[in-house]
């Protein structure tokens, strides 16, 4: 018998739940990883980046994989696939290999290798499944189209990337993580099974030993690639963009991917309904929100958000429709989803391997704005619009009226940025920017010509000034820096949120503590009680560098290191600060994870120890957790004080650290700083002091009376190394 049975509905279903099980177990060990990663590898949006870098790697080996199986007896397929899901069983229980973090090592090279070493042979098999299963359901049912099966498999990949910090994450701890998961590896070897008794000994004669369709030409091939580069890139410089220069949440993280994949799913679907009316609305969007959340004109994180979003999900759905459109005939459809992995993988590298070495700062997202929108199908407005842009002589004349229009807007803004684009005036010249625009679709060159112009002129070209100015910005694995001088003050903003300032015009002035450090914050009140407290010789540990605002809290005498993990960092305070210089006692500087290098430090070695390792608004997670808290209960003396800063826009922290403090037995008080409206230079912010013993909190109570008592939330869990979620401590009003 030279074939199988074909399928029938029965058999369908199985083909459609085996690439749905697949696709859902592949994204959700995406989120799965990366948070099983962070007390290695730290809290920083590019861990995420990283991780997805991997993944698309992968990805693309598994799809290189499929594309030769493609050549075997479809039986023969069958057993090699299911010899290498056996062997990569051998990585069960899923999870991350033992080494640790060197301290000599790169993050962009260590983390990569970290989670392909752990994960890699088990999400290479099982990325191989959305191409091969379609393939042989094409081949099991003599012809079928098998194209809607991946918008299934989207579909899938999308129920699983949601399904972890809505569902998973908040009610299994990693452990059990681990186990459903690889629960769900073995019920998928099962189902790939099933799929493979369908399969028939060769394929059926009707479909031909070898594709007999047109094979693709260079230019096809190129497109695809293209198609598929420019979304993948922008996914992840979306991530990075809005945990960078908008909302620094870590949840936030998985939302791009998650609209991504539902854009394959809404392009390759059988109905076309939706696709279509995306992709004609997409350059639309694109010309009206691209200028817009890079401006941020609503000065509204939450609605900036949504705005940067919906242009992520509608230029993927635009850009996945095309490809849709060029799709190969079945017997070529390996090759056309290795060239897919392969853009996937271009836009990859580029958003989250090239761009942070070459960009001092998130400029990945708008150039792939104007990549989106030179890509995107389009077609005229009109009839009329239509026959200004194809009658030649007419065309001159609208192009040059275009160029000048949009220069004139441009001189306007070098002339008077304030007066043409301040408050009040913004949207006057969003609607000229956007009229113009409206008229140019389906005309490609005029069409980007004002679609630069509109991203130049609402935050491009000032983001270009501060590159080009000195030291004006800095990027780095962990994030983006901005230098920003006036004649009386340096400013350090990491993202969104300041992350010092320094007075400037006196050595007096240099030396004073601002912003969260003031004398009257809770870690200033404690920084000036030390010698009260420990002596003249107090021992003094502080969690993340900044400015080096707190070091002008240090007296001749005193014992202070500096935990930063990230080198530029250092180099920022050294070189563009002088809190380092001018205020004693010369700190050392301890490079590294901040958890890792104080687990190497000598017990009972710090008197005071004040953690304020926050990126942007992100907080590194490792470093909240009961492990990390017995991590400094060792460093720091019995009497001595943990000082934990936790001010932020988007979490509130309280009942994490109350319920960490419960289960260490600590005793605790906080202090929420309110300062004068008058004090130009202190920032509101609160702290934490734990100690574990009950005279040294109260000690600090005896110096202000607005230290109180946190009030413990019993319905908040203490985090672990093996549990956190920041599900319960959302502020949901984004400022």
């Amino acid at each position: 018998m030279n074939r199988g049975h074909a399928p029938g509905r029965g058999g369908r279903v199985l083909y459609i739940a085996t690439i749905l099980t697949g696709s859902f177990l592949l994204f959700l060990v995406q989120p799965m990883v990366a948070r099983m990663a962070l007390p290695r590898l730290g809290g920083a949006p590019a861990v995420w980046n990283s991780a997805m870098l991997v993944y698309q790697l992968l990805l693309l080996g598994g799809y290189a994989y499929a594309h030769w199986l493609d050549r075997l007896a479809p039986r023969r397929q069958a057993v090699i696939h299911l010899v290498v899901m056996l062997v990569a069983a051998g990585w069960l229980p899923i999870g991350l290999i033992g080494r640790e973090l060197p301290s000599s090592a790169s993050p962009v090279i260590w983390a990569p290798w970290l989670l392909a070493a752990s994960i890699g042979p088990l999400f290479f098999a099982v990325s191989a499944q959305a191409p091969l299963i379609q393939r042989w359901f094409n081949l099991a049912s003599r012809g079928d189209d098998p194209y809607p099966l991946y918008a299934a498999s989207n579909l899938g990949s999308f129920g699983g990337l949601i399904a972890y910090p809505l569902l998973v994450e908040p009610t299994l701890a990693l452990t059990g993580q681990r186990w459903l998961w690889s629960a769900g590896y073995l019920v998928l070897i099962a189902l790939v099974v099933g799929c493979s008794t369908m399969l028939p000994r060769a394929v059926p004669a009707d479909l031909h030993d070898e594709p007999v369709s047109p094979r693709a030409s260079r230019q096809r091939i190129a497109w695809w690639i293209a198609l598929a580069a420019v979304p993948s890139g922008l996914m992840l410089a979306t991530s990075t963009y809005i945990t960078t220069d908008i909302v620094a949440l870590p949840l936030l993280w998985v939302l791009p991917l998650g609209l991504y994949l539902l854009s394959f799913t809404v392009a390759f679907t059988e109905r076309r309904g939706l696709a279509d009316t995306l992709t004609r609305i997409a350059p639309i969007l694109i010309l009206l929100l691209g200028g817009v959340v890079l401006g941020g004109l609503n000065q509204n994180a939450l609605v900036d958000t949504i705005i940067a979003l919906v242009l992520l999900f509608v230029a993927s759905v635009a850009l996945h429709t095309r490809i849709y459109r060029l799709r190969p005939a079945p017997d070529r459809l390996t090759g056309f989803y290795l060239a897919l992995a392969v853009g996937g993988a271009l836009g990859g590298v580029f958003a989250g391997l090239i761009a942070p070495m070459v960009f001092d700062w998130t400029y990945e997202y708008p150039l792939l704005i104007l990549a989106a929108g030179l890509l995107v199908p389009q077609v005229y407005l009109t009839r009329r619009v239509r026959t200004l842009w194809t009658d030649r002589a007419r065309r001159r004349i609208a192009l040059g009226l275009v160029a000048v229009a949009v220069a004139a807007l441009f001189a306007l803004y070098l002339a008077g940025p304030s007066e043409m684009f301040g408050a009040g005036h913004q949207g006057l010249a969003f609607i000229v920017i956007a009229g113009i625009g409206l008229v140019t679709l389906g005309a490609r060159l005029p069409y980007m010509l004002v679609l630069v112009g509109a991203v130049m002129l609402f935050g491009g070209y000032r983001s270009l000034t501060l590159s080009f100015a000195d030291d004006a910005r800095a990027r780095s694995y962990f994030g983006v820096y901005t230098i920003r001088h006036t004649p009386t003050m340096r400013e350090l903003d990491h993202g969104t949120t300041v992350h010092g300032v320094q007075i400037t015009g006196s050595p007096v002035r240099e030396r004073t503590p601002t912003t969260y450090y003031v004398p009257g914050s809770g870690i200033g009140q404690a920084m000036e009680a030390l010698p009260a407290f420990y002596g003249a010789h107090a021992r003094v540990g502080v969690v993340g560098l900044g400015t080096g605002t707190l070091a002008c809290y240090a007296r001749p005498g005193q014992d202070w290191r500096f935990y930063e993990i990230d080198p530029a960092v250092v180099g920022i305070a050294r070189d563009d600060f002088t809190y380092l210089t001018r205020c004693p006692p010369n700190p050392a500087i301890v490079i590294g994870d901040a958890r890792l290098s104080l687990s190497h430090a000598p017990a009972a070695s710090l008197d005071l120890l004040a953690l304020d390792a926050f990126s942007s608004d992100a907080i590194p997670m490792h470093l909240m957790t009961e492990e990390a808290f017995g991590v400094y209960a060792r460093v720091v003396r019995h009497d001595g004080l943990l000082l934990i800063h936790i001010s932020n826009r988007f979490l509130d922290l309280e009942p994490v650290v109350a319920a960490a403090a419960r289960a260490g037995g600590w005793r605790t008080a906080e202090l929420d700083f309110r300062p004068s409206p008058l004090d130009r230079h202190a920032t509101p912010s609160q702290w934490i002091a734990l100690s574990r013993n009950a005279n040294a909190i109260a000690a600090l109570e005896a110096l202000d009376s607005d230290w109180t008592p946190l009030a413990p939330d019993r319905q908040i869990r203490a985090w672990t190394d093996d549990y956190s979620s920041i599900l319960p401590l959302l502020k949901w009003r984004m400022r």
